[in-house]
């Protein structure tokens, strides 16, 4: 496994971060911490989750999944970068009760107390807001922050599907108080999704934030979905989101294409697509969300794949990415 720092920080993760949201909805307790297990195993030292994960009733669930893995011991929590995140209603209704919800100092205080005891840990490692929350000034978030660092609750806090413009506005009002401010955002941001070079990534960038893209294959399209839909295979590759793509002729031709360049090279297209991330500048590393250990095998098989020029630059002619800002919109 290869190793790099988060940003600008000291903080070293694996270029692999172990997505946990199917832990509960689709993977059961038992063959989610075989997964752990052999993520750990293999070297992967980063897990993502979030409070919501599980959805639905079971919000929650995924936390617990974790955190009963975390209490077998062996070292499972110490040799863990954990992150989780703060933003979702965690009631059960649809409607939540005011402050149980978003980014007010009194719901990230209450979260963080439940997400510690849903992991059966002493802190977190970093804590991300999960979106943004424009009716919280930024002062009010970091002044919540700032005290759960001093507790030694939190260690670094990461931003998830957040704009440029709101990394800017979080890490000026950060470094206006003498806080480190964030350290990391987690975005869409795959082969066949590259808006976020046009100023997330360059933001990121300025300020120091490591990149942590998240639907690396963007949702199965970008693991193989024609070859699949070809041979009748079942499951999330070939249903929902990339199924409704596949409808559309000119993304058909597109994934056609991408599968067809890399049968030629005698590479997995899922493999690719995350070896692709691993070479995107500021770029820590993708969040791959296995339910089966099998799909963490090839995701773990990725890290050690290397991308020639010429597939690099064949890769950008299928998917051309905007640009960078203003010559992305402007003369």
């Amino acid at each position: 496994m290869e190793y790099t720092q988060v940003g600008r920080t000291g903080l070293k993760v694996s270029r692999l971060v172990l997505g946990t949201m199917n832990f509960g909805p689709l993977t059961d307790e038992s063959d989610s911490h075989t997964i752990m297990d052999a993520a750990q195993g293999a070297g992967v030292n980063f897990f993502d989750t979030a409070n919501v994960y599980g959805w639905g009733e079971n919000k929650g669930r995924t936390e617990e999944i974790l955190g009963s893995w975390f209490a077998q011991g062996n070292g499972r929590r110490d040799k863990t970068v954990l992150a989780t995140k703060v933003y979702a209603n965690m009631a059960a209704g649809e409607t939540p009760w005011p402050s149980h919800d978003k980014l007010s100092a009194l719901n990230i205080r209450r979260a963080v107390d439940a997400s510690l005891r849903r992991l059966r840990t002493d802190h977190i490692d970093l804590y991300q807001f999960h979106h943004v929350d424009r009716d919280t000034p930024w002062d009010e978030i970091w002044q919540a922050i700032d005290v759960l660092v001093q507790q030694g609750k939190i260690l670094y806090v990461g931003s998830s599907n957040h704009a440029g413009w709101d990394i800017a506005q979080a890490n000026e009002a950060a470094a206006r108080r003498s806080s480190l401010g964030l350290i990391s955002e987690q975005c869409l941001y795959n082969l066949a999704e590259r808006r976020a070079e046009m100023e997330v990534i360059p933001a990121a960038q300025s300020y120091g934030l490591g990149i942590i893209p998240w639907s690396p294959l963007h949702g199965g399209l970008l693991g193989g979905a024609v070859r699949k839909s070809r041979e009748g295979g079942q499951g999330r590759s070939v249903s929902g989101r990339s199924a409704d793509a596949l409808k559309k002729s000119a993304v058909r031709d597109q994934i056609e294409a991408y599968e067809t360049l890399v049968a030629k090279h005698g590479m997995e297209p899922g493999e690719v697509a995350l070896a692709w991330l691993l070479t995107r500048p500021g770029v820590t590393g993708p969040i791959v969300g296995p339910r089966t250990a099998d799909q963490l095998a090839s995701a773990l098989r990725a890290v050690e794949l290397k991308l020639g020029d010429e597939l690099l630059a064949s890769l950008d002619e299928i998917f051309p990415g905007p640009g960078p800002t203003p010559e992305a919109f402007a003369w």
